[in-house]
């Protein structure tokens, strides 16, 4: 489970990136900060994810990883400043599930650690879920 957290964070890091790199238009700055800051923990939340996979015995992820990394790269035909964002809000929620599936996963197992780990990144990704919302509502 920690593996497939990996490997979406990093689709959605991409997409931040992409995002990040397209967006136009009177939200320009605001953003571009926002997706800049998502994508900067994102990046640093890899490490961690994937260190802590390495402390549990198992490798850590690599090819499996980069399943999905192209659809990440495209716009998806969203070039509008909402529809960039839109599209990054259902890819957070749909992190957020997974993560919080992991998360109940590891409570169950007693693994602690992991747990508290993956509620950090919950919290992460329900907050860039609520600054998205509010960064295009009318």
């Amino acid at each position: 489970m920690l593996s497939e957290i990996v490997g979406q964070t990093y689709r959605v890091l991409l997409r931040s990136q992409v995002v990040h790199w397209n967006v136009v238009g009177p939200l320009f700055q605001l953003v571009h900060v926002l997706t800049e800051q998502h994508y900067s923990d994102m990046f640093a939340a890899v490490d961690t994810l994937a260190e802590r996979i390495r402390a549990l015995g198992a490798p850590a992820p690599s090819a499996r990883v980069t399943a999905g990394l192209d659809k990440a790269l495209s716009l998806e035909g969203r070039p509008t400043v909402k529809g960039m964002v839109e599209e990054l809000i259902e890819d957070h929620e749909g992190l957020a599930r997974l993560i919080r599936e992991g998360a109940e996963h590891a409570e169950d197992a007693k693994d602690f650690v992991t747990h508290d780990l993956l509620a950090a990144r919950l919290a992460f990704h329900e907050k860039a879920v609520w600054m998205l919302r509010a960064t295009i509502a009318d």
